[in-house]
């Protein structure tokens, strides 16, 4: 109970130690949103690479034709959610006068993607219903009718970093032409023929990831088929990608894939060794491996970096700490002459340093918390007061700044082998708060060892 009471006394009656608290609060919700804001985006590009190419991908050396009979046999799985092919190819859209834009064009099929991926949740049909009454494309059966990324139609504005709905929404309905190529008859530069399409734009495509919106169109893997591959036995496409079932072992579903894969190789390809040996199946965050390892490293180094910085918080909670003793001196010798020993005067001081952790720890997680959720309200009036934009999606590939915390990001793991899953979940979170009333006890320390020190006899004299 002594000890308490003085914890409040000096907490009352000494204001300074309010800094403490504040440094270690402002530390602790440093780390929490610089690791939230890098965490959240990797996992906003893994989820990307997902939803653009699916769980797993076959991609074989070369195009497969009868390829609706291997989508069959990987729908029956139960591991499967669904599969759909696509092809691939570069080109340059003319979208008006003086205004071509050098595109990527990805073959694909509307009806399994949007069941399979999602892709009709981007359309512009689905997000404003009420566009749907400006899409002028015909019944027409010679139609081609195709989607553009509304990137490619519209540039984001240079303040608030937001497509001009309106302007693409113009666009919808209109003819566009597509320069395109493709080889025919050989390997060779020379076979390289030019090939013109003109589409009508029937949708657009907003996913929220930059690289996409602004490069990719998208037509119906029949019509793009016969443009960039009239040599082969059409339809054909270039790769598979499959959705797995949100339940699935992944390596259970690639082990599942590869036997299905080899079965239809030898069924409708004459067992081709080329197909069997050299194609490539792998989950897309397998084949985005490298790059998210990249980001995570420098997330890694980032928190180091911060961390070390924080540090400062011990070199301040131990000047206020010794501060405070020195001013005290008077009470920690009437404590030791009425028989206190040292070691108890220590922890008086130690313990205080734990509690102004435990307070600063607990206001920086409730600040990180707050500032992570509303980062991009924070972010857009920095822009309003100081005309500073501090994320555009052009550079850092999202249109709006992640803003989910991940604790377990910012957690530290106390290598301990421990059977039971959950009770290490439930560990991990109390670690912010444990290394931040270590670090302040730390501070503590030396000023509690310069407490217990103290003789009473050499304060009290002249008293």
């Amino acid at each position: 109970m002594l000890k308490l009471f003085l914890w409040l006394r000096y907490l009352r009656k000494k204001k300074i130690v309010f800094l403490s608290i504040a440094a270690v609060a402002v530390s602790v919700s440093l780390l929490i949103v610089v690791a939230s804001l890098f965490s959240g985006f990797i996992n906003a590009f893994e989820h990307s690479i997902v939803d653009a190419v699916g769980d797993v991908v076959i991609d074989p050396p070369r195009v497969i034709s009868n390829y609706d009979k291997l989508i069959e046999n990987l729908d029956k799985a139960s591991c499967i959610k669904g599969a759909t092919g696509t092809i691939w190819g570069y080109g340059l859209l003319h979208v008006g006068k003086g205004n071509v834009r050098a595109v990527q064009v990805m073959g694909i099929e509307p009806q399994r993607r949007s069941r399979v991926m999602g892709f009709n949740e981007f359309l512009f049909s689905n997000k404003y219903p009420s566009f749907a009454d400006s899409n002028n494309v015909t019944n027409s059966p010679d139609e081609i009718r195709g989607y553009v990324g509304i990137g490619v139609l519209t540039n984001p504005d240079e303040e608030t970093d937001e497509y001009n709905i309106e302007e693409a929404r113009k666009m919808l309905g209109e003819e566009v032409r597509l320069t395109t190529g493709t080889l025919s008859g050989g390997d060779s530069i020379t076979d390289f023929k030019r090939q013109l399409v003109r589409f009508t734009i029937s949708d657009i495509v907003e996913t929220g990831f930059y690289d996409f919106d602004s490069q990719f169109i998208y037509m119906p893997v029949e019509q793009l088929s016969e443009i960039m591959y009239p040599d082969e036995e059409l339809p054909v496409v270039e790769n598979i990608q499959i959705k797995l079932a949100q339940d699935a072992d992944t390596e259970v579903a690639l082990a599942i894939i590869r036997g299905i894969w080899g079965n239809y190789v030898r069924e409708y390809h004459n067992s081709n060794q080329s197909l069997l040996s050299r194609t490539v199946i792998e989950t897309s965050l397998e084949r985005q491996a490298p790059i998210i390892a990249a980001y995570k490293q420098q997330m890694n180094v980032l928190l180091v970096i911060f961390g070390v910085v924080s540090f400062g918080v011990v070199i301040l909670i131990f000047c206020i700490f010794s501060l405070i003793v020195r001013l005290k001196q008077k009470d920690i010798a009437v404590m030791k002459s009425c028989g206190t020993t040292s070691c108890s005067v220590a922890w008086i001081f130690v313990g205080f340093g734990a509690c102004v952790g435990i307070v600063g720890s607990g206001l920086g997680m409730i600040f990180g918390y707050i500032i992570t959720r509303n980062i991009n309200t924070i972010e857009q009036w920095i822009r309003i007061i100081f005309g500073l934009k501090l994320w555009k999606s052009s550079v850092y590939l999202f249109t709006k700044i992640p803003n989910q915390v991940n604790w377990q990001a910012i957690l530290f793991t106390i290598p301990i082998e421990i059977r039971n899953w959950q009770w290490i979940i439930n560990f991990r979170v109390y670690d912010m708060i444990l290394v931040a009333i270590l670090a302040s006890a730390i501070g503590a320390i030396i000023p509690a060892i310069i407490a217990a020190r103290t003789k009473p006899v050499e304060i009290l004299r002249y008293e």
